[in-house]
């Protein structure tokens, strides 16, 4: 992960992420699609806490939608790699079909 845009935010793989107490969003607004990961479970190792259990949306950006609504594929996994893999592969493949 590196800060390399103007506004010096987080990117992984070209797109924005954002975190907010244990919700991470990735991607952009603008585009038709992002990722909204959840840290549903964390273990403490050698003092750092580590996520054991992630849930991962692709949710649609449309104005409008209720929540549930939003919602185009969800899962769960076992750690924030494995939730950051899928995520991206997820998220370049919906905004590249627009």
């Amino acid at each position: 992960m590196a800060a390399t845009n103007k506004t010096n935010s987080l990117q992984y793989k070209g797109f924005p992420l954002l975190r907010k107490d244990n919700i991470l969003y990735y991607g952009s607004m603008s585009d038709s699609h992002i990722i909204m990961m959840q840290i549903l479970e964390t273990k403490e190792e050698k003092g750092i806490k580590i996520a054991t259990r992630v849930s991962v949306q692709l949710q649609l950006t449309a104005e409008g939608l209720r929540a549930k609504e939003r919602i185009v594929k969800s899962t769960e996994k076992s750690s924030l790699w494995n939730a950051m893999d899928i995520a991206s592969i997820w998220l370049k493949r919906a905004n590249s079909s627009k």
